[in-house]
């Protein structure tokens, strides 16, 4: 249905009629189930999942340490500890009712008895980002416009994850509509459930738009968690998380269910403390989906990206990296992770980033373009109870309320959305070529052609910034996303450690389809230098300003 054919479909709102507008609808996050035992902040139960992969979690259920259910508790209850009391992290909107977790965990425990496990995420909780449809728990993107986006469908991804007995925990926060609202926009703050805190110093951005579901798992709030990339909103919060992150290449998960931005660039990825259990979620979301024709190859490329994962991965490989302009703090890790590199069997080669001019206004155009389109054929699939149905409804949405919705920043992008002409101006249609052109063909993989390399390496991202209501996001430093976002090839950040007690991460970025050896050379640097650290939940990083001595 065209965007024209959904704003006719659904007769005028109440706002655009001059009638009484409702109130925005009052949310308070995430109640726990109402049968959930929250332990006080010196329990310890609640720590017994803390930094556990999804081998270590099995390892417990097989040797009948605990049940499925005991396990889905343990979370819920550290969500208590971490999420709603202490550090207060507001990465988790809601758990999942309490009935659901009983149920699924039951029937994962009768699977493990009869010796009929559905696969590695038999039993393990997963958090959704909350753009992600489930069946039990409304989709909000973080906006009150969309609380009451109780579809009662999961999006094929979910789905797929349910069939392989996967125990969908809850929904995580996020940068309001994935952080396309405005570019003066606080990333990870969102009208639903506020701002989430970065793990490793509650002052600092988690980045977005998935920043619920990368401090979650920085947390340990859950073993893994789903999120989702335009540019940047899975490697940026995996990395300033101290997190693994991949935005998979465009077609190998569906979008289908997914609070849209862009059918070009949009797609979830996997979030998590390694790179072993990524590639488990990985494989369990992966598939073509008739929905999304985009996911038709999929299939093809699916493969058990864990299976393959080595510590020699990395030996003879040759190995494209670039330096961009960043502090020096950050160039020193580089260095020593070019170090490492080249001491796990890797052959480096140094090559430059081509000039790329137009590249970011062609890619503002077709992003702009397609949200105006794509959100108004979602939205024409939400429930009678979601009143907007385009993005023109929205943005009345957002002006009728903006005592809760606008408190620190407008919607400018939204803005300059409407103003677009449509999926058929010819200026977008250009943009698209030029801009999938340059990125891919005459980007990523012309520097793969001139190094002769597999797999191109660089900073991620610089390290988390204060939060700052007043002046949104303030940030600085290099940011390696928009080639591999823009062309749609796949980007793996993986933990370098930390930066004066800051998470920083390292990219793989490679051409279309080679997922899989992203993995396997992210799993080889991971084993070559452990080099994540867990968070402390500091208030702050302390900074010596005295005088130097």
């Amino acid at each position: 249905m065209t965007a024209l054919a959904v704003a006719l479909a659904w007769a005028s709102p109440a706002w655009a009629q001059g009638a009484a507008i409702a109130p925005a609808p009052s949310i308070t996050p995430a109640p726990l189930p109402t049968d959930a035992v929250v332990v006080s902040t010196d329990d310890a139960p609640a720590n017994m999942v803390a930094e556990k992969s999804i081998d270590d979690l099995q390892a417990m259920l097989a040797a009948g340490r605990m049940t499925t259910g005991k396990l889905a508790d343990l979370y819920v209850e550290r969500i208590g500890k971490l999420d709603r009391d202490g550090p207060t992290l507001r990465a988790v909107i809601v758990t999942a009712p309490a009935k659901d977790l009983r149920s699924d965990g039951r029937d994962s425990d009768d699977r493990r008895k009869a010796g009929k496990l559905l696969g590695p995420l038999d039993g393990i909780p997963v958090l959704i980002k909350d753009n992600i449809e489930t069946q039990n728990m409304p989709t909000t993107a973080g906006s009150l416009a969309l609380a009451n986006n109780d579809t009662g469908r999961d999006a094929p991804l979910v789905a797929r994850l349910r069939a392989q007995g996967a125990i969908i925990l809850g929904k995580t926060n996020l940068s309001e509509w994935a952080n396309i609202r405005s570019n003066n926009s606080m990333s990870g703050w969102s009208a639903v459930g506020g701002l989430v805190r970065n793990p490793y110093a509650l002052d600092r951005s988690s980045c977005g738009s998935s920043s619920g579901s990368g401090a979650a798992i920085a947390a340990s709030l859950a073993a893994v968690a789903v999120g989702t990339e335009t540019d940047g909103s899975v490697v940026c919060p995996a990395s300033m998380n101290g997190l693994v992150g991949l935005k998979p290449t465009l077609g190998l998960v569906s979008r289908t269910g997914v609070v849209p931005i862009s059918h070009s660039q949009d797609t979830p990825g996997p979030m998590a403390r390694t790179v072993k259990d990524a590639a488990i979620l990985l494989g369990a979301m992966a598939g073509s989906d008739p929905a999304d024709p985009a996911t038709a190859s999929a299939d093809k490329h699916k493969t058990d990206f864990a299976a393959g994962l080595s510590p020699d991965a990395l030996k003879g490989v040759r190995v494209g990296y670039w330096k961009p302009e960043m502090a020096a703090d950050l160039a020193a890790r580089f260095d020593k992770a070019l170090e490492e590199l080249t001491a796990a069997g890797a052959v480096l080669v140094e090559v430059k980033v081509p000039e790329m001019k137009g590249l970011g206004e062609a890619e503002s155009l077709v992003l702009y373009t397609e949200l105006k389109a794509d959100m108004a054929t979602y939205l024409a699939t939400t429930p009678a109870s979601v009143g907007p149905k385009t993005l023109a409804d929205l943005i009345a949405f957002n002006d009728a309320h903006k005592d809760s919705e606008m408190r620190f920043f407008g919607q400018e992008t939204f803005l300059k959305a409407e103003k677009t002409k449509g999926l058929d101006d010819p200026d977008y249609k250009a943009a698209r070529e030029n801009s999938a052109r340059m990125a891919g063909p005459e980007g990523i993989d012309a520097m793969l052609k001139a190094a002769d390399a597999q797999i191109l390496v660089t900073p991620t991202y610089g390290t988390p910034w204060l939060s700052d209501p007043a002046h949104g996001d303030q940030f600085q430093g290099p940011s390696a996303s928009e080639l591999p976002a823009v062309s749609g090839y796949p980007h793996l950040t993986v933990p370098m450690g930390l930066v004066n007690g800051l998470p920083a991460g390292l990219s793989f970025i490679g051409t279309a389809w080679s997922d899989a050896l992203l993995l396997k050379a992210g799993y080889a640097y991971e084993q070559a230098t452990h080099a994540r650290v867990a968070p402390q939940y500091l208030p702050t990083i302390p900074a010596d300003l005295g005088p130097m001595k």
